[in-house]
């Protein structure tokens, strides 16, 4: 489809999911499903639990979908993305998990190892590993590498101080590195 046809469908699809149009709604929501649950299992790492933020996300989507404007190419996405990390991050402050000031000293060592670990990794390894972080660390983790968000918009967003966010996106990093040593060392001794 070409850049003037996508717009034009795009354009359509909005005003008939305005309209109610459960057609169009559904053709919305097959078009971006798997990109948004793939957002829902970084934040939140059960499958069923992150399938409910999804739906969740949906319904605001076409509860607002009238506020939405079209602003161009990828508009809608970044808007659904948008929705879809607030509820995540919603539902993560109902879960209360706790955030930690203190700085553990520890380096991150950069290694050619680390680098060839992250090169041989699939998605599906790289998401295992980012939910297997603490709800914390992965929460600010993914904001700040992910949607590109500067600490002080993460302490802003997560009412956490800077300092914290910082602390928590290097235990982040820590523990990542650790889990990407250790799969590289799993893969060097074909275990």
């Amino acid at each position: 489809m070409d850049f003037e046809k996508k717009i034009a469908h795009e354009s359509a699809l909005i005003n008939e999911c305005v309209k109610g149009n459960r057609i169009a709604q559904r053709m919305l929501y097959d078009q971006y499903v798997d990109y948004l649950m793939l957002i829902c299992m970084r934040y939140i790492p059960h499958r069923e639990e992150a399938r409910e933020i999804l739906m969740d996300s949906f319904v605001n989507a076409f509860r607002n979908i009238d506020r939405f404007e079209y602003r161009g190419d990828g508009s809608l996405k970044a808007w659904l993305k948008k929705i879809t990390i607030n509820q995540c991050l919603m539902y993560v402050r109902k879960q209360n998990f706790i955030l930690s000031d203190s700085v553990e000293p520890a380096e991150i060592v950069e290694t050619g190892n680390s680098i060839d670990a992250i090169s041989n990794l699939n998605m599906k390894e790289l998401l295992s590993m980012i939910q297997g972080l603490p709800d914390g660390y992965r929460t600010i983790f993914n904001l700040y590498v992910f949607e590109e968000m500067k600490h002080r918009e993460i302490a802003l967003l997560l009412n956490i101080s800077e300092s914290t966010s910082k602390s928590q996106l290097h235990k982040a990093k820590m523990q990542l590195q650790k889990k990407l040593l250790q799969n590289s060392k799993k893969e060097e001794y074909g275990t």
